[in-house]
C-alpha cells in the first residue's frame, strides 16, 4: 500500500513537473523591487526559437547601394510606388520580393505577375491579384517605416518580418460568425472578438478614476470587462509576455508608473488600427473567394501577425530589418509615365485564382 502511495506522489509530481520549464531563467526587473516587475524568460527556449528563426532565413540578393539615382523616365511602365529606385535597386528588391514571399509557392515572379498563354510574362498587367496586393502592401511598408519609426525603431521590417517565404503570414484574422458560435478559437467564451480591438476606434479602458460610490453612474459593465482581459490576453500572447510587461502591478492604469514598453504598445495598437483602415479593408474588392473568410471579409493584421510569440518580431534578426532596403523605408512615387497607385483590377480582366499551394484560410493565433 505504502508503495502504491509513493508511486501516486511521483507520478502526481511528474504531471506537475510537465507545465514547467527547465531552468535557468532569466529575470530583468522592469519596476521597483517587491512589486512582481520583472520579465521573466527562458534562454534555452528563445535559444530555440532564433535557431529556427534562422533555420527559415533565406539570404537576401546583394547590397544597398551607397546612393542612386531613380531609373530614368521610360525605363519600366507601371510602377507606381518605386518610382524612386534605380534600375539595379528596382531588380534587386524584386528578386528579394520572391525570396520573403513567394518561396513558399515555387512561382518565383509568376506569382505576383501575369503569364501569357505562350508562356511569356507579362510585368505591366495588373489582371491578377497577388500583384494588386503586393503593391499595397509596399506601400503599407514603406508607410510602417517611414511614419512608424516610434513603433518599429530605426531598424525597420520589411516584406520577410511577417510572410518569412510564405504567401499569407500566419496570423491574420477574419470577422467572426458569431451567430453560429464561431468566436476565434483560442478565445471561446470572450464576449465578442477581441481582434476588433485592432481595426475599430473601440477603448478598453475599464477602470474607473474613482471609487464607485452609490451615487456614481458606472457605463462599463462586466462584459466590458471580460473583452478588455481578452484583448490583452491575446496581446501578451502575441508577444510572448506577461501583464508586468507593460503595466505597473499594483496600479493598471497609472501611465506615469508603467513602463516604456507601455507606450510602445499603445502606439502600435493605433498603428495597427491605420493598416487595417489604409491598407487592408480597401483591397476588400482585390481578393478572390478562396481568400475570403466565413463573413465575406478580407484578411486583416494583428499583434502576432508580425510578432509571432516575441516581444521583438524575430528577437530582432537583422533578415526582419527594412533599413538595408531603400524600395521600403521612404514613402515611394511612380515612376515617370506610370499611373497614380490604385487596388481595383481591370474589371475587363479574367479572374485569377490563388496561387496554387498557397494558404487559403487562417484566424487567431495559430
Amino acid at each position: 500500500m505504502k508503495n502504491r502511495g509513493l508511486s501516486l506522489v511521483l507520478m502526481g509530481g511528474l504531471l506537475a513537473a510537465t507545465g514547467c520549464e527547465l531552468p535557468p531563467v532569466d529575470t530583468v526587473a522592469t519596476g521597483f523591487r517587491g512589486t512582481g516587475m520583472e520579465h521573466v524568460s527562458n534562454p534555452g527556449t528563445v535559444a530555440d526559437s532564433m535557431r529556427a528563426i534562422a533555420a527559415r532565413i533565406q539570404p537576401a540578393s546583394g547590397t544597398a547601394p551607397a546612393a542612386m539615382e531613380p531609373a530614368p523616365p521610360g525605363t519600366w511602365e507601371n510602377v507606381q510606388v518605386l518610382g524612386h529606385l534605380s534600375e539595379a535597386e528596382f531588380n534587386r528588391f524584386m528578386l528579394n520580393m520572391t525570396i520573403w514571399v513567394a518561396q513558399g509557392t515555387g512561382q518565383g515572379c509568376n506569382y505576383c505577375h501575369v503569364v501569357d498563354s505562350e508562356g511569356v510574362v507579362d510585368f505591366v498587367s495588373d489582371n491578377i491579384y497577388t500583384k494588386v496586393v503586393s503593391r499595397d502592401m509596399i506601400s503599407m511598408t514603406q508607410d510602417l517605416n517611414a511614419n512608424w519609426e516610434t513603433h518599429v525603431g530605426e531598424a525597420g521590417v520589411n516584406c520577410w518580418t511577417c510572410h518569412q517565404g510564405q504567401a499569407l503570414p500566419t496570423n491574420y484574422w477574419f470577422f467572426a460568425d458569431e451567430r453560429r458560435g464561431a468566436l476565434i478559437q483560442n478565445f471561446v467564451n470572450a464576449p465578442r472578438q477581441p481582434e476588433r480591438y485592432l481595426l475599430d476606434e473601440e477603448g478598453v479602458r475599464v477602470q474607473s478614476g474613482a471609487a464607485l460610490t452609490a451615487d456614481v453612474d458606472n457605463p462599463v459593465s462586466t462584459n466590458d470587462t471580460r473583452h478588455a482581459y481578452w484583448v490583452m490576453l491575446q496581446m501578451t500572447e502575441a508577444l510572448g509576455v506577461n501583464c508586468t510587461y507593460c503595466h505597473m502591478s499594483p496600479r493598471w492604469g497609472d501611465w506615469e508608473e508603467s513602463p516604456p514598453t507601455r507606450t510602445t504598445a499603445l502606439r502600435g495598437v493605433r498603428m495597427t488600427r491605420e493598416l487595417n483602415q489604409s491598407y487592408m479593408l480597401p483591397l476588400q474588392n482585390a481578393w478572390p473567394a478562396e481568400r475570403l473568410g466565413p463573413m465575406g471579409d478580407g484578411p486583416k493584421i494583428q499583434c502576432a501577425t508580425c510578432h509571432m510569440g516575441a516581444y521583438i518580431p524575430q528577437y530582432g534578426h537583422p533578415a526582419s530589418h527594412g533599413q538595408d532596403h531603400p524600395a521600403i523605408t521612404q514613402i515611394g512615387f511612380p515612376h515617370a509615365g506610370s499611373p497614380a497607385p490604385t487596388m481595383e483590377m481591370d474589371p475587363e480582366a479574367p479572374p485569377t485564382g490563388a496561387a496554387p499551394g498557397a494558404a487559403t484560410t487562417g484566424a487567431g493565433m495559430r
